[in-house]
C-alpha cells in the first residue's frame, strides 16, 4: 500500500467518537507540504473513503474526513492545490446531495471556509453551477423541524455568500453575474429576506455582526445581499436588480410597499453610488412595463422610486434628468385619464375597472416623487425641469391641449392642476440669485396667465408657486396667516439688499404680479386660502424683491385694492369686499413698518385703531376666522376708516419718495393674457381693445376733421375737464354693455366689417409699393392703351449683336 494510503489511514481512530488523530493528521500534513504533488492522490482517496462512509451511514468517519479536508486545505496554499480541490468538492458536492440536514449544514460549512481561502492560481475548469443550485434550494427548505429548517436556509444563504466571494474575482470563473445564476441567488436572498420581516433593517453603514444577528437568518441574509451589491460592477447593476423587480411583481410585493421599499433602501444603500442612476433608470423603465397594472402597483413602484431618490447623492438622476421626469409625467396623465373613463382594456384579464381612490392615491405619489427627485438635482437642472413640466400643462391658446382621449375639457382641467401641483413640489424650497435668468418668459408668462383663469384652485396653486419661488429666505412661514403685527420686528425677518439682478427682473415683470394680484382679488371664487397667499405674496416680493419703486407701487396696489372693495361696479360679495379690505389694512401695516417713515406708520396705525372700534370686520382678525363675523350689507365707507392716497403721498414725498408716482391711482394693465384666459370679464376685454383700435382706425379719421387747439379750447380743456371724464367713463360703459349684451351676429359683423376694410387698406399698400422687375425689352401698351410694365423671360430677349459672345 502506498505511503500516503497508509497516512490517511491512520487518521482515522477505530471509534469515531474518539475524533481525529491529531499526530496522524501532523504527519499527513508534513507529508503533503514535503510532497505537494501526491496531494490530488490524497484528496481521491478521501473522497473515496467518504463516499463509502456516507455510503454506510457511518457519519462519524464523514466528519473526520471533512475536518482533514479542511485541514489539508488551510496547510497547503501551492500549485498544486487545484486538483486537490477538484476532489474536494466532489466531497462536498456527495454531503450536499445527502438527505440528512446534518451532513448538508456539514458540507456547506466545509464549503465556506474554502470560499475564503484566497488560491493563489485562478481555475477555469471549475464549476460551480450545481452550489448555487443547490444552495438556493436549501435557502428555501422546507424541512418539517423549525430548527433544523432554520439552520439549512442560514447555511443556503452561508454558501451563496461563499460562492460569490469565490467568483466575483476570478477572471476564468463562469460569471455569477449571468442572469442564470442571478436568477437563483437574488430570489432565495429575498425569501429569506421577507421571512424575517418583522425584524427592522439595519443602519445603512454595512456594522460588524454581532453573535446574536447570525442566529437570524433575515440579518445573515440582508448582510449576504448587501455583500452581493457592494461588489457589482458598472454593467451588473441591472442583473442584479432585475431579478428583485420580478420577485416583487411575482408575489404582487408592491402593494404592501414596506417590503419593496425596504429591499431598495438596501440596494441604494450597497451599490457604489455612482451606480444609483442605473436603478432608478430601471424602476422607470419597471413603471413603464406596469402601465396597465393596478393603482395599487403603480403606486408602490412610485414609492419605492420615492424612497430611491431620496437616498441616491445629488445627481443621481444621471444623464437623462428630464426622461425621468418626462415618464412620471406621462403616468400622471395616464392615471388622470384612467380616472375620468372610468376603465382600460388589461392585456391578461380583459377590461379592468378603475377604483377612483386608488388613482388619487397613486398621483399623490407621483407628485411627490417629482417633488424629490427636483431636491437631488442642483438650481440650473431644476430651472430647466419647471420650463419642462410647464411645456407640458395645457393652456388654451399657448399650448396644446390634451390629445381626444374622451376625457374632454374635465380632462385638461385635472391635468393642468396635477402639472401644476407636479410644479408646486419642484419649486419648493428653490432658491437662486439670479431670478431672471432661472424664470425666462417662457416660464413665468404662462404661469401668470393661469392666474386669470376662474377655476379657483388653479388660482391658488399659481399663488402657491409664486410664493415658493421668491421665499429664498425662508420667510413664508411668517406670513402664513393674515394678521395685524403691532411690531413686526419679532418676527425676525430676514432681509437682503436688492441685487442688481433682483432689479432687472422686477423691471421686466412687475406690472405682471402687481396687476394679477389685483385680478385675483376681483375673483369673486376667490376665498380664504387665496387672501392669505395673495397677503404672502405681497409681503415677500417686499422682503425679497423691494427698492424704492417697488415699494411705491406696491403702496399703489395696496391702495387701488382698496378701492376695489369699495366700487360698486364690481359685483363682489360682501365677505370678499371685506377680506380685500383687511388684506389692504394688513399689508400697509406690514411695509409702513418696513420703510420706517414714522408719519406714515402713524396713519396706518389710527386707521387700523378706528376700524377696531367702528368696523372690525374690515380687519383681518374678524375676517379670516373660521365663522368670519361680517355684516349682510356693507354701507358706504368714508373718512377715517380709509387709507387716504393724498395723506400718504405727503407723508411718503416729505421722506424722498416719489409723489407723482403715489399720487397716481394703481390701475391694471390688459394685455392678450386676458383674452386667453377664460374670465368673466371677457367681454369688458375685448371692448376695451376695440375702444383702443377704433380710435386709430382711418374710418374714425375721416369722420372727425381734425380740430383746431385754441387758447379757448385749452382752458375749456382744463375747466370740463372733470365733465369730459365723465362722458368717456360712459361711453366705455356703453362699449362693453353693447360687447356683453349684443347679439353675436352683431359683434361678428362689426368685427368683419372691419377686417375686410383692413385688408383692402393692405391690398392698396401692397399695390403702391410692390412693382414688377423692369422688362428690358421695355414696356408694351395694354388694350386699355395703359402702357404696362411687363416681365419677360430671358430667352425671348432680343440682344444686340455686340452683346452675344
Amino acid at each position: 500500500m502506498p505511503r500516503y494510503k497508509r497516512l490517511v489511514d491512520n487518521i482515522f481512530p477505530e471509534d469515531p467518537e474518539d475524533g481525529l488523530v491529531k499526530a496522524n493528521m501532523e504527519k499527513l500534513t508534513f507529508y503533503a507540504l514535503s510532497a505537494p504533488e501526491k496531494l490530488d492522490r490524497i484528496g481521491a482517496y478521501l473522497s473515496e473513503r467518504l463516499s463509502r462512509d456516507v455510503a454506510r451511514h457511518r457519519y462519524g468517519y464523514v466528519c473526520i474526513a471533512m475536518e482533514a479536508l479542511d485541514q489539508l486545505l488551510m496547510a497547503c496554499h501551492c500549485q498544486s492545490i487545484n486538483l486537490f480541490v477538484e476532489s474536494f468538492l466532489k466531497m462536498v458536492r456527495k454531503l450536499l446531495e445527502a438527505d440528512k440536514p446534518n451532513l448538508q449544514i456539514l458540507g456547506t460549512n466545509s464549503f465556506v471556509k474554502f470560499a475564503n481561502i484566497e488560491e493563489d492560481t485562478p481555475s477555469y475548469h471549475r464549476s460551480y453551477d450545481f452550489f448555487v443550485s443547490r444552495f438556493s434550494e436549501m435557502c428555501h427548505s422546507s424541512y418539517e423541524d423549525p430548527d433544523f429548517r432554520t439552520k439549512i436556509r442560514m447555511a443556503g444563504i452561508k454558501g451563496l455568500q461563499g460562492v460569490v466571494r469565490k467568483t466575483v474575482n476570478d477572471e476564468l470563473q463562469a460569471n455569477i453575474w449571468d442572469p442564470q445564476h442571478m436568477d437563483k441567488i437574488v430570489p432565495s436572498l429575498l425569501f429569506n429576506l421577507q421571512s424575517g420581516e418583522g425584524t427592522e433593517s439595519r443602519s445603512p453603514s454595512p456594522l460588524q455582526s454581532s453573535k446574536k444577528e447570525k442566529e437570524s437568518p433575515a440579518e445573515l441574509t440582508e448582510r449576504c445581499f448587501r455583500e452581493l451589491l457592494g461588489r457589482a460592477a458598472y454593467g451588473n447593476i441591472k442583473n442584479a436588480v432585475t431579478p428583485v423587480l420580478m420577485h416583487l411583481d411575482n408575489h404582487s410585493l408592491w402593494e404592501g410597499k414596506t417590503f419593496a421599499v425596504r429591499c431598495f433602501k438596501i440596494i441604494m444603500y450597497s451599490i457604489q453610488s455612482q451606480h444609483s442612476h442605473l436603478v432608478i433608470q430601471q424602476l422607470l423603465g419597471h413603471l413603464d412595463a406596469n402601465s396597465k397594472s393596478s393603482a395599487t402597483v403603480r403606486a408602490g413602484i412610485v414609492e419605492v422610486l420615492l424612497e430611491a431618490a431620496a437616498i441616491a447623492a445629488s445627481g443621481s438622476v444621471g444623464p437623462t434628468v428630464l426622461e425621468v421626469f418626462n415618464t412620471l409625467l406621462r403616468h400622471l396623465r395616464l392615471s388622470v385619464d384612467y380616472e375620468l373613463t372610468g376603465s382600460y382594456d388589461c392585456t391578461n384579464i380583459g377590461t379592468k375597472i378603475i377604483k377612483e381612490h386608488e388613482e388619487r392615491q397613486l398621483q399623490e405619489a407621483v407628485i411627490r416623487t417629482i417633488g424629490s427627485f427636483a431636491n437631488t438635482l442642483p438650481t440650473y437642472q431644476r430651472s430647466e425641469v419647471m420650463l419642462f413640466i410647464m411645456g407640458k400643462i395645457p393652456i388654451p391658446g399657448m399650448h396644446p391641449t390634451l390629445p381626444s382621449t374622451g376625457s374632454g375639457p374635465e380632462g385638461n382641467r385635472m391635468i393642468q392642476v396635477m402639472l401644476l401641483k407636479s410644479l408646486r413640489q419642484v419649486t419648493c424650497g428653490f432658491q437662486t440669485t439670479n431670478m431672471l435668468t432661472a424664470l425666462p418668459n417662457s416660464f413665468l408668462d404662462p404661469l401668470l396667465s393661469f392666474a386669470l383663469q376662474e377655476d379657483a384652485e388653479i388660482r391658488l396653486l399659481v399663488l402657491e408657486i409664486l410664493v415658493s419661488l421668491i421665499d429664498r429666505h425662508d420667510n413664508l412661514p411668517k406670513f402664513s396667516t393674515i394678521s395685524i403685527i403691532s411690531d413686526i420686528s419679532v418676527l425676525k425677518l430676514k432681509v437682503d439688499k436688492c441685487s442688481r439682478q433682483d432689479n432687472l427682473f422686477m423691471k421686466k415683470h412687475a406690472q405682471h404680479l402687481y396687476r394679477h394680484i389685483y385680478l385675483c382679488c376681483k375673483e369673486q371664487s376667490s376665498v380664504r386660502p387665496h387672501f392669505e397667499k395673495l397677503y404672502s405674496l405681497l409681503a415677500l416680493i417686499s422682503m425679497e424683491l423691494a427698492n424704492e419703486e417697488v415699494v411705491v407701487d406696491l403702496i399703489r396696489v395696496a391702495l387701488a385694492l382698496q378701492d376695489l372693495a369699495l366700487s360698486s361696479e364690481e359685483m363682489l360679495p360682501v365677505y370678499n369686499r371685506c377680506a380685500v379690505h383687511a388684506l389692504s389694512s394688513a399689508y400697509l401695516n406690514l411695509i409702513s413698518q418696513l420703510t420706517t417713515v414714522p408719519a406714515f406708520c402713524q396713519h396706518v396705525h389710527e386707521v387700523i385703531e378706528m376700524r377696531q372700534k367702528e368696523s372690525p370686520y374690515l380687519l383681518p382678525e374678524d375676517v379670516f376666522i373660521e365663522n368670519p363675523k361680517i355684516p349682510k350689507t356693507l354701507e358706504k365707507l368714508e373718512g377715517e376708516l380709509l387709507f387716504q392716497q393724498a395723506k400718504i403721498t405727503e407723508v411718503l414725498g416729505g421722506s424722498g419718495y416719489n409723489t407723482e408716482r403715489l399720487a397716481t391711482p394703481y390701475v391694471p394693465q390688459f394685455t392678450d393674457e386676458d383674452r386667453l384666459s377664460k374670465r368673466k370679464s371677457i367681454g369688458e376685454t375685448i371692448s376695451l381693445q376695440v375702444e383702443v383700435e377704433s380710435r386709430n382706425s382711418p374710418e374714425k379719421e375721416e369722420r372727425t376733421p381734425a380740430e383746431e387747439i385754441t387758447f379757448e379750447t385749452l382752458k375749456n380743456a382744463i375747466v370740463d375737464s372733470v365733465g369730459v371724464e365723465e362722458q368717456e367713463k360712459e361711453r366705455r360703459r356703453q362699449v362693453v354693455e353693447k360687447f356683453q349684451k349684443a347679439p353675436f351676429e352683431e359683434i361678428a359683423a362689426h368685427c368683419g366689417a372691419r377686417a375686410t376694410m383692413l385688408q383692402s387698406k393692405l391690398n392698396q399698400i401692397f399695390e403702391i409699393t410692390i412693382r414688377p422687375p423692369p422688362s428690358p425689352s421695355g414696356t408694351i401698351t395694354s388694350s386699355y392703351g395703359q402702357t404696362q410694365s411687363r416681365s419677360v423671360p430671358v430667352y425671348e430677349m432680343k440682344f444686340p449683336d455686340l452683346c452675344v459672345y
